[in-house]
C-alpha cells in the first residue's frame, strides 16, 4: 500500500489505513534523530524492566489475570520496538503514490533504532460536524474514533485497561493479606501473654 491508502474491511466503520509514525502516541515526536534514538533506547530499557517484572510474577504464582495483563503490555511494547528497530532497515521510504520496496539495493530509509511504526487499524464509527453553537469548535468536522493504531497498540491498551479495572484484585489483596497476618500474629501474641 502507498502511504495514506485505505480499504474497507467492514462497511465505513472498519478500515485498513496505512500510516507511519515516529513511534509515540498520535504520531508525536521530539528531538529529531537523537530524540528518536533516545525513545528507542528507552523502550528497550522499559521492555527489559517489564520482562523482569513478568518473570517475577510467574515465578511467585501471582494472579493469572495479572500475568495476562502484563504479558499484553510486554507483547505490545515488543511489537512496536521491532518496528522502530528494523522497519527503516528493511524498507525504502513510503510515499503517497509510491509503494515501498522491501530490501532495496540502496538500503532502507533509516538506520537501526530510527524506523517508523506502522499503524493500520482505523475505526471511524461516526462522523459529522459540531453544532454551530458549540464554543470554539462549532461547525468543525469531527470523527469518532479518529486515531489509527496497530495490534501492538491494542495489546498495550487492553493490558493497561485490565490493570486499571482489576487493580484492587491484583494489588489490594497483598495489603489485606499482610493486615490479616499482622492481626493473627497480634492475637497469637496476646493469647501467649495471657
Amino acid at each position: 500500500m502507498s502511504l495514506g491508502d485505505e480499504f474497507s474491511v467492514v462497511g465505513d466503520w472498519f478500515m485498513i489505513h496505512f500510516v507511519e509514525n515516529n513511534g509515540m502516541a498520535w504520531g508525536m515526536s521530539f528531538g529529531g534523530e537523537y530524540g528518536k534514538l533516545f525513545l528507542s533506547l528507552f523502550r528497550l530499557v522499559a521492555i527489559s524492566g517489564i520482562a523482569y517484572y513478568l518473570y517475577n510474577l510467574i515465578k511467585t504464582n501471582k494472579s493469572p489475570l495479572l500475568i495476562i495483563s502484563i504479558s499484553l503490555i510486554f507483547a505490545g511494547a515488543v511489537g512496536n520496538i521491532i518496528d522502530s528497530l528494523f522497519y527503516g532497515l528493511i524498507f525504502e521510504a513510503s510515499g503517497s503514490f509510491h509503494v515501498a520496496q522491501a530490501f532495496p539495493a540502496d538500503g532502507g530509509y533509516a538506520g537501526l533504532f530510527h524506523g517508523k511504526v506502522v499503524d493500520m487499524l482505523h475505526f471511524p464509527l461516526f462522523e459529522g460536524f459540531y453544532p454551530d453553537w458549540f464554543p470554539v469548535i462549532g461547525g468543525d468536522y469531527f470523527a469518532f474514533f479518529r486515531p489509527v493504531f496497530n495490534v501492538a497498540d491494542s495489546s498495550i491498551t487492553i493490558g493497561v485497561a485490565m490493570l486499571i479495572m482489576f487493580q484492587k484484585r491484583f494489588f489490594g489483596d497483598e495489603k489485606t493479606d499482610e493486615n490479616q497476618e499482622i492481626e493473627t500474629t497480634t492475637e497469637e501474641n496476646s493469647e501467649i501473654a495471657v
